[in-house]
């Protein structure tokens, strides 16, 4: 016994098929595009921080207290201007010494020592002088036949004794000065050491431009290992991005960034590669390279953050057709279902350049990923 179907269900069955074809149809037709030819630029995307040129950590070189901040949050510094003082009561005991030594060693303070040693000199030399004359007195009596042999000899003797001490008197003498002239270099070799951390005491700023951040408060403990502040110049800011490994070898010096700050949603500014640090970050595989504005913005501020696409190459009337109708890279799929093999160009985003294998006339299809 033959079933028959129940004329409404197949006349519903009807509907939903032709339903299926008339969207299947439709999805195919949509699905189906021909390449364009317009411009394309391939660029590599990056993000990073807005910095003042020059910005660097401001760090004391000695340890202490905060005795006063000299230039707050906001204020303009010039190279050398004083930033904060630090206060340490063991060092300023140190510097009053080096004072004192350098002082006491001093070779004004010690000329009375050289004065006194210098005559002791001048009276050897006399003495000296004397017994040569008293000695050649005795030899030309002696010559004569006045006088004894022993006379002579004592004359020499004193004579010997006369030349000995003067010869002392001036080694003494140069001894001294010696002495006088070390001790006092020595002196003030370590008052300069000691003054020169006492300018430690005293940190200035490197460059000119404005204090952006204070750290520390009136007080608080100074360390090599604390960052004080954040010092840059004023109105003039870089753009520091990281780009990933891969896209690295594509940058160059010179190559032109359009940028997108996050406090100027609506805007896109120009810039140019000026920096590529050559050595990557292990911990985010990434390379920091550094742009300046073509024209700032108005209004900037210090880590504000950013995107930015670095223009690789841009090719007016080229041939393009969507990422997502590429198949392995290297393929599409033409109307009739065959792959066919191209060879591409540059990319972008949502395009790609096609070089060869198809041309504008050519109608391609979404391949099944």
């Amino acid at each position: 016994m033959t079933k028959s179907i129940n004329p409404i269900l197949k006349h519903q069955l009807n509907a939903l098929l032709f339903l299926v074809i008339l969207f299947s149809a439709c999805q195919q037709k949509q699905d189906i595009i021909k390449p364009v030819k317009q411009s394309i630029t391939e660029s590599v995307y990056a993000s990073g921080v807005i910095k003042s040129k020059n910005q660097y950590q401001v760090y004391a070189t000695v340890n202490g207290i905060v005795d006063e901040i000299i230039a707050d949050e906001g204020t303009a510094v010039e190279i050398g201007s004083p930033i904060l003082s630090i206060v340490n009561d063991a060092q300023k005991l140190q510097s009053d010494n080096a004072k004192l030594s350098a002082e006491f060693n001093s070779e004004n303070l010690n000329s009375g020592k050289i004065a006194e040693a210098k005559s002791l000199v001048n009276l050897a030399k006399s003495q000296q002088d004397n017994e040569a004359s008293m000695l050649k007195r005795q030899n030309n009596l002696w010559a004569q036949n006045v006088g004894t042999q022993v006379q002579v000899e004592q004359r020499e003797l004193a004579y010997q004794n006369a030349e000995n001490n003067y010869s002392s008197a001036k080694e003494k003498l140069a001894e001294l000065q010696r002495q006088v002239s070390f001790q006092s270099k020595q002196a003030q070799n370590n008052l300069s050491i000691s003054n020169k951390n006492t300018g430690d005491y005293l940190v200035k700023s490197k460059v000119k431009g404005k204090v952006y951040k204070m750290n520390l408060a009136k007080g608080e403990i100074v360390s090599p290992q604390i960052a004080i502040a954040t010092v840059g110049q004023d109105a003039k800011y870089l753009l520091e991005m990281q780009i990933d490994e891969y896209d690295i070898v594509s940058i160059k010096l010179g190559m032109p960034v359009l940028v997108v700050l996050n406090s100027y949603k609506d805007s896109v500014f120009n810039a140019v590669v000026t920096k590529i640090n050559p050595i990557m970050n292990v911990q985010s595989k990434t390379f920091t390279i550094e742009a300046e504005f073509v024209k700032a913005p108005v209004t900037l501020y210090p880590n504000i953050s950013f995107e930015a696409n670095v223009v690789i190459k841009t090719k007016d009337n080229a041939l393009l057709i969507p990422r997502n109708y590429l198949l392995n890279d290297s393929t599409v799929v033409n109307k009739a279902g065959k792959q066919v093999s191209i060879k591409t160009g540059l990319k972008d985003y949502q395009m790609v350049e096609i070089l060869s294998g198809i041309n504008v006339n050519d109608e391609l299809i979404l391949p099944q990923q």
